[in-house]
């Protein structure tokens, strides 16, 4: 394997093994069908328990987090590049951005030691037992009763949810599920799908005013890989399977899905076809629609499967678009054949640094016009790229020394001012002579802009710093800092006017507000031919504040608003679920509307999937979803 591959191994978090131990592994946990259809049983990274591993709290492993203390800042545990480094730079960030005092006591909770009784009667566990294992344990339920929105953490964290599912139930395979969506439309129980719970929509929130016993479908035992077609380079997978784990059996046997979002690590193939996900490598391998060539899902109405497996078809409008993106209100996704590549040969990092926002957009927006986007290409404005500099463990400058580039050098030669320079991370995959043309070429087009070379291990750890990220809201948090992102797509005409202006809006709720300590900051993380997805992310310090939560909602909304005026999407990747329904007929008009409540009648008329999202009402008996149409 080369060299820049292992490299990418250790970055995204994947263990692979030796040789041998790769032959091992298909020996013990495979089946042999046929020379091309292999069934293969992972052992997945996350137990059961998942609070074994993982926080119950907050987000990703236990072991890994951001701390302050003895007047330093450093993030723990051995998973990531920064992993057990101190961060010289962090403290002052934070106490520039939010002045917090980082002397105090972090607000770290406590385990709850009672929960919500459950409402699932006992004739109903019974069923649920004869078909797979089944569990209403307090925490068991209360760690899926959310996702990872800032509501869900701070809910969670206080143990105030006013619903928790009332059953957690594990099937292992596509019949089992039939079994369970049967029972549910028999003997009248809610469920809801659930895979790797890193919703940031509020989509697997459970209704508050559901009068039915709700039961969790955790489809995490569902993660086999059910054969791989090396030839045809395609593989047909449960949909429970974890993103690492899926990425690194393939990976072991020479292989690659692609697909990366930000919870990469914890979230389910399933998840990401519910959500009509994307990854950061979807200019390579596409994002998930382009991913997925067929799917088996089990509604309340029957299973939908196309009858037979091709590139594509012509035959009316392709009901795979109707899944994709559902939300997890039509039914259960159970198994997905999707496309796989053999592993690239060359895997390169590289980061070019611009004066400004606006030279690296319009560096960003010709390699669009061209189309020579490298498997992933982000720009950050100066805001992130100074947040980067805050969590590097180095004390170089700014993140941007490598291979003699100095700070006198970008400042004083080249004159970039440190408060306005920005930095795009590449990630280039490819045979050699195809990564050293890419590189070649996008550093030509970057000079054009004002752009220089910013060498491979920045752009290593800008690729890198996605993974870690979401930690740092766990210790926002903790020193009553409340933050969150939320994203878009818009035209590329109209993609400049949409940050300055959403910016603008959020400062101006600030303002309003008298909220002096906030951050507000973007980064361009794809590129299409007619336009990109950009990232906001946004906190502020929220001491004195009676409802920070509440308040957070309504500054980001007023910044939804001004999203869409400027043209933007309602979403790019993170969907509708709860927290952007307001918005949803706007943005698929009113047909639209009546179409997507059509499709739930036909697949779904007692509403046994009734978690509430886009355009669907919380159940009440005299109010279902059919009286609408």
């Amino acid at each position: 394997m080369p060299k820049d591959t292992e490299l990418v191994n250790k970055n995204i978090n994947i263990a692979t093994k030796s040789d041998t131990m790769n032959s091992l592994i298909d020996k013990n946990n495979t089946k042999s069908v046929s020379d091309s259809e292999t069934i293969i049983k992972v052992k997945s990274v996350i137990p059961r328990k998942r609070q074994e591993l993982l926080k119950w709290y907050g987000w990703g492993y236990k072991d890994s987090m951001f701390k302050l203390e003895d007047g330093h800042a450093t993030f723990t545990g051995n998973r990531y590049l920064i992993g057990g480094k101190t961060l010289p730079h962090c403290l002052q960030w934070v106490n520039e951005n939010f002045n917090v005092d980082v002397n105090k006591t972090p607000k770290i909770p406590q385990l709850p030691d009672s929960y919500t009784k459950s409402r699932l009667p006992d004739n109903v566990r019974q069923e649920l037992e004869k078909i797979a294992l089944v569990s209403v344990d307090g925490l068991d339920r209360l760690i899926r009763a959310h996702g990872q929105t800032l509501k869900d953490i701070s809910l969670l964290r206080s143990n105030s949810f006013k619903r928790i599912p009332d059953a957690v139930i594990w099937p292992e395979s596509h019949e089992q599920v039939v079994q369970i969506v049967q029972c549910a439309s028999r003997l009248r129980f809610v469920i809801i799908p659930f895979g790797g719970g890193t919703s940031v929509s509020g989509a697997i929130t459970c209704p508050a005013d559901e009068p039915r016993p709700i039961v969790v479908l955790d489809t995490s035992d569902m993660n086999s890989i059910l054969w791989m077609d090396k030839e045809q380079l395609l593989a047909r997978v449960q949909a429970g399977i974890v993103g690492q784990d899926l990425e690194r059996e393939m990976r072991a046997r020479g292989f690659t899905v692609g697909h990366e979002p930000d919870s990469y690590e914890f979230s389910t193939l399933g998840g990401w076809v519910a959500t009509r996900a994307s990854g950061m490598k979807k200019n390579t391998y596409g994002n998930i629609e382009e991913l997925v060539v067929q799917t088996k899902v089990v509604t309340p109405t029957g299973v939908i499967e196309k009858s037979c497996r091709v590139p594509r078809i012509s035959c009316g409008p392709d009901w795979e678009h109707v899944v994709m993106g559902s939300e997890g209100c039509l039914g259960v996704v159970t198994e997905v054949t999707l496309k796989i590549r053999p592993l690239p040969a060359v895997v390169r990092y590289g980061s070019l640094v611009f004066p400004d926002w606006e030279s690296g957009f319009k560096f960003e927006r010709e390699v669009a016009r061209q189309r020579l986007q490298p498997s992933s290409i982000r720009l950050m404005d100066n805001e992130q790229f100074r947040f980067g500099h805050a969590v590097k463990a180095e004390s170089s400058w700014g993140g941007v020394i490598l291979d003699g580039l100095k700070k006198f050098y970008i400042t004083c030669i080249k004159g970039f001012d440190p408060h306005k320079l920005c930095v795009v991370t590449l990630l280039m995959e490819g045979n050699s002579d195809q990564v050293s043309d890419r590189e070649k070429k996008l550093n030509a087009i970057a000079a054009l802009f004002g752009g220089i070379p910013g060498g491979a291990k920045n752009g290593e750890v800008g690729y890198t710093l996605t993974f870690v990220i979401a930690y740092i809201r766990d210790l926002a948090l903790e020193y009553d800092i409340v933050a969150e992102s939320f994203e878009t797509s818009v035209p590329w005409d109209r993609a400049l006017a949409l940050c300055d202006n959403t910016k603008r809006r959020v400062r101006h709720e600030c303002a309003r507000r008298h909220i002096h300590r906030f951050l507000i900051s973007c980064r361009l993380t794809q590129t299409y031919d007619a336009g990109c997805c950009i990232y906001f992310y946004f906190g502020f310090n929220s001491a004195g504040c009676a409802d920070a939560v509440a308040t957070y909602e309504e500054i980001e909304d007023a910044a939804r608003d001004e999203i869409l005026a400027s043209g933007g999407s309602i979403s790019h990747h993170h969907g509708v679920g709860k927290l952007r329904k307001k918005w949803y007929e706007q943005t698929v008009s009113s047909p639209g509307r009546r179409l997507l409540l059509a499709a739930k009648q036909a697949l779904d008329p007692d509403n046994i999937f009734a978690l509430g999202n886009m355009a669907f009402d919380e159940y009440t008996p005299e109010h279902v979803v059919n009286s609408k149409l």
